[in-house]
Order: C-alpha cells, then sequence, then structure tokens
C-alpha cells in the first residue's frame, strides 16, 4: 500500500466519523452536542477557531489554484450559509448576512465551474 492509498483511506474514515456525528446531530442537537463534547458556553470561542480554519482553508484552495477544489470548498460554505440562515429564519432573526454569504459563495462555484467548462475541464 502506498502512502498515497493509506492518506485516501484515512480520509474515508474521517468521511464516516464526520458524517455519524451529523447523523447524530440531525436526530438530536443535544445528543450531538454530548457526543462531541461541545459547551452552549464556549461556543464564540469554538466559533473564533472555525473561521480561522475556514479562512486558512480559504487560503490554501485560492493558493492551489485548482478549480474544482475553489469550487468544491466554497459549495462546503455556501451550504453552510444557507443552513444559517434557515436555521435563522425559523426562528424568526435576520437571515441577511447569511445568504448574503451563501449567494456569494454560490457565485465563487458558478465561475469556478464555468472556467471548468470553458477550460474542457468539465
Amino acid at each position: 500500500m502506498t502512502l498515497a492509498t493509506l492518506a485516501i483511506l484515512l480520509s474515508a474514515v474521517g468521511i464516516l466519523i464526520t458524517g455519524a456525528l451529523a447523523a447524530v446531530f440531525l436526530r438530536s442537537t443535544e445528543s450531538g452536542m454530548q457526543q462531541v463534547t461541545h459547551r452552549l458556553e464556549q461556543l464564540p470561542e469554538v466559533m473564533t477557531g472555525r473561521y480561522i480554519a475556514f479562512t486558512g482553508m480559504t487560503l490554501f484552495a485560492t493558493l492551489y489554484g485548482d478549480l474544482m477544489v475553489i469550487a468544491a470548498w466554497f459549495v462546503a460554505l455556501g451550504f453552510m450559509a444557507f443552513a444559517d440562515a434557515f436555521i435563522y429564519y425559523r426562528s424568526g432573526h435576520p437571515t441577511a448576512k447569511h445568504m448574503a454569504a451563501g449567494i456569494a459563495a454560490l457565485l465563487v462555484v458558478i465561475v469556478a465551474l464555468l472556467a471548468l467548462r470553458a477550460g474542457g475541464g468539465l
């Protein structure tokens, strides 16, 4: 087995673990929070770490310059933005900033995919 194959297999394990956690959260946010041992009172600090990680991943995708990586990453960012907007909409809170972020991410996805198509990559 090559190191590349091992890296892909380990990444697949990551899919299984994060997918299982997503399923737990879908069934019960309380159970999900228990499972991942997060605490609501630390949520602002947790979000700080998340935004630093998002910035790093966006920097990586941009510097790497692969349009498919950029499109995929911005699909993930857009999904998170639209999901947050939906959560806030259901609870009667403003959604404009999250919707704007989702639309901006969607624009990046569209432009990246159009560039791939124009270059024969799709």
